[in-house]
């Protein structure tokens, strides 16, 4: 068992002055003499005695807040995490099942002329010599996203949906299918997945007899190639080659990921194309993925979590300017997510949230479990019920306008970052206190609602609310049916859009009556006090989604108590996933105490000490030269640092304690030598030139290393 902390500092205090520290300790306290070299008279063990005595109170209640904090963010991030797999997963679910369905439909077309016998499957020359039996079903999978890492998931998640409906599937990467590797290494990766064993022999036979043997066939082999334009041409057309020889014995079907339909035609030779039998499918496109990672893990209420505006902003520019990648997108609010965790002390609030059933989260009004309310203050629980309530109703505006939008292809991470403005609300807010109080109205014209939202022109709620007066009253109803289903925990909401809906099948039944004989009365049915009323049901559904975003789109870094859930610490973020190493590392040796944390350098800071790291004293005597450091006066004012006043400290011993001391070893009694010193100097302009901040002498100047960061 690990004594605590004030165990440990009574038995220390506990022990005679004369008594020497035992091995064990010695061994325990080695990794930090590393980095700060401790005192070593009697005095100092006293002192740091009584410093962690006065200190460990505080230490459990800190680890616990630690350990609460990491229970609460693997159980919010799971959530985020499961929900965007789950979100992902469906993007492609119509694809996938439309690529079973052939995969089906090609294992039946090769099993109908027949089974080979296990003698015939196993040989290693062709049954049949018709040039349609050695052709390869092969399914070119159009790819649109902008890495390649991104395919990887997508093709996985392919597999797994195949494997789940009883095929034996094999991914290849195209990583194996390279010149080094040859038609060997394809082979290999194909009986490392399938026989499931290290087999170095490269025999296609091999897998002939496992499909053979084993009773496997009754399902399809599938071989899956993310990527065929990253592949070797001459490897992978030996490959298409080899698969098509065999494929009268095994079933294998041949899936490839494409970034254009003419793809196999820029690569493969023409004896090559004549063997496969082509199927296209399209995946979805990553503005679509993107769409769908957005709506489950930033819009829609689920795990709590949220982002504030500038965040919101950073992560739309590094999606679209630096990575461009879902994954990077991914691990970038992950990032968020722990540095929210590790700021905020009450984010572990938010940990028992995630762990709720969904109970308390459903319905007109959100409510707190009674489990949450009992580990939170009264106060702060009714202005969480509030805060949930309030980021309920503004998701569903965002995505009511995000309905909208998609008829004008607007994208709802462009539609997110303007939702979560707090100017724009203020200043919304703010033209609109004369209003307070007079209802949620559906009668106004359009116009002047927007005039008064002061939205932005051209962005993206100008843009839904825009193309909402001018669509067909078709796409209108399918609209006030998508507003429906989203509002319908919002009965504020859901009224007001029924009410619209009404309005909608009056107009609708009025024109169906009227039923004229002769097609000279059908064209004056189409006059323009019929094109007037259409307008008017437009104009009031843009009113009413106007109205929404008047009184229920409140950004969520206005709600109080925002902070428990919200994280707005841009500048944090920018800096994990951007970085400025080399800034950080000078700040670090100049701000060395943060993380020692010993009461000698804090107290002391702004002074040199002997006790500081060497690296850290020969950075801080850097700061007082130029573009060119001489080698022999910073060697001097180390040594004048760690001599001098190590020299004073021990004046002030022999002062204090004229008696003479017991069991003390000689060598602690003496000065460093200039041997020691040196070696001391070297290591630590060794450390300073590995991290970038010094470069080391030349030819020319042999005496003086050159600075190369500057700046703080």
């Amino acid at each position: 068992m690990t004594p605590s902390p004030a165990m440990a500092a009574s038995d220390l205090a506990s022990q005679p002055p004369s008594t020497a520290p035992d091995s064990s300790e010695n061994d325990n306290i080695q990794p930090f003499y590393v980095l700060h070299k401790a005192s070593s008279s009697r005095n100092s063990h006293r002192k740091s005695a009584a410093r962690r005595i006065d200190l460990s109170p505080s230490k459990p209640a800190a680890a616990k807040a630690q350990v609460d904090a990491r229970k609460a963010f693997e159980s919010v991030w799971s959530k985020i995490h499961s929900s965007i797999k789950d979100v992902l997963r469906d993007v492609n679910t119509n694809v996938f099942n439309e690529i079973h369905s052939w995969v089906c439909q090609s294992f039946l077309a090769i099993t109908s002329s027949g089974v080979p016998t296990f003698a015939q499957a196993t040989r290693s020359f062709p049954i049949q010599t018709h040039t349609t039996s050695k052709q390869l079903f092969t399914g070119l999978v159009l790819i649109k996203n902008m890495e390649f890492v991104d395919d990887l998931l997508t093709f996985k998640e392919l597999g797994l949906c195949l494997k789940s409906h009883g095929c034996h599937v094999a991914n290849v990467s195209s990583v194996d299918i390279l010149t080094k590797n040859g038609v060997g290494g394809c082979l290999r990766s194909l009986l490392r997945q399938f026989v499931m064993g290290n087999l170095d022999a490269a025999d296609v036979s091999i897998l002939a007899s496992w499909y053979r043997e084993l009773g496997n066939q009754n399902s399809p082999v599938i071989i899956i190639i993310d990527d065929m334009e990253r592949c070797s041409r001459s490897v992978l057309s030996d490959f298409i080659l080899m698969l098509s020889e065999w494929a009268g014995k095994i079933p294998m079907i041949l899936i490839m990921g494409v970034t254009t339909l003419d793809a196999p035609r820029n690569v493969l030779p023409s004896h090559v194309l004549q063997q496969l039998c082509p199927s296209k499918f399209i995946l979805g496109s990553p503005a679509e993925r993107m769409n769908a990672v957005v709506d489950a893990s930033l819009v829609r209420w689920g795990s709590g979590f949220c982002i504030g505006h500038k965040v919101a902003i950073f992560l739309r520019n590094f999606f679209l300017n630096q990575e461009g990648t879902l994954t990077s997108f991914i691990r970038a609010l992950k990032i968020a997510c722990v540095q929210h965790f590790s700021m905020e002390p009450l984010s572990s609030i938010l940990g028992l949230l995630a762990e709720e059933d969904g109970e308390g989260l459903q319905g007109e009004r959100l409510a707190l479990s009674s489990k949450v309310e009992a580990q939170t203050d009264s106060k702060l629980a009714l202005g969480l019920t509030e805060l949930m309530h309030s980021q309920k109703c503004w998701s569903t505006v965002v995505m009511c306008l995000y309905e909208a939008g998609k008829y004008n292809k607007v994208q709802l991470l462009d539609l997110l970052c303007e939702a979560l403005d707090p100017d724009f609300y203020n200043s919304m807010a703010s033209k609109n206190q004369t209003r307070s109080g007079k209802g949620f109205e559906i009668s106004s014209s359009s116009d002047h609602f927007m005039a008064r939202l002061n939205l932005r022109k051209g962005g993206p709620i100008h843009q839904a609310i825009q193309k909402v007066r001018d669509l067909p009253a078709a796409s209108l109803s399918q609209l006030l049916k998508s507003w429906e289903n989203l509002s319908m925990d919002i009965l504020e909401i859901y009224d007001k859009v029924k009410e619209l809906q009404r309005m909608v099948k009056f107009e609708e039944g009025k024109s169906l009556k009227q039923d004229f004989p002769d097609l000279a009365k059908r064209h004056a049915s189409r006059s323009p006090a019929n094109v007037k009323e259409s307008k008017t049901i437009n104009d009031k559904a843009a009113t009413l989604i106007s109205t929404m975003i008047r009184d229920f789109m409140k950004p969520i870094e206005c709600v109080p108590y925002h902070e428990v859930v919200c994280f707005k610490d841009v500048e944090k973020l920018k800096s994990a996933l951007i970085g400025d190493p080399r800034r950080m590392i000078q700040v670090d040796l100049l701000e060395f105490h943060k993380f020692l944390q010993c009461s000698c350098c804090s107290k002391h800071c702004d002074v040199l000490l002997p006790s500081m790291p060497d690296t850290s004293i020969m950075y801080t005597l850097a700061q007082e030269h130029g573009d060119l450091i001489n080698l022999h006066d910073w060697f001097q004012s180390f040594k004048t640092i760690v001599v001098n006043c190590s020299t004073k400290g021990k004046q002030r011993k022999g002062q204090q304690s004229p008696l003479p001391k017991k069991r003390k070893d000689t060598n602690e009694n003496q000065n460093e030598g200039e041997a020691s010193i040196q070696a001391r100097f070297c290591r630590a302009l060794t450390e300073l030139q590995i991290t970038g901040l010094i470069r080391m002498p030349n030819k020319r100047r042999p005496d003086c290393v050159q600075r190369v960061a500057f700046g703080l």
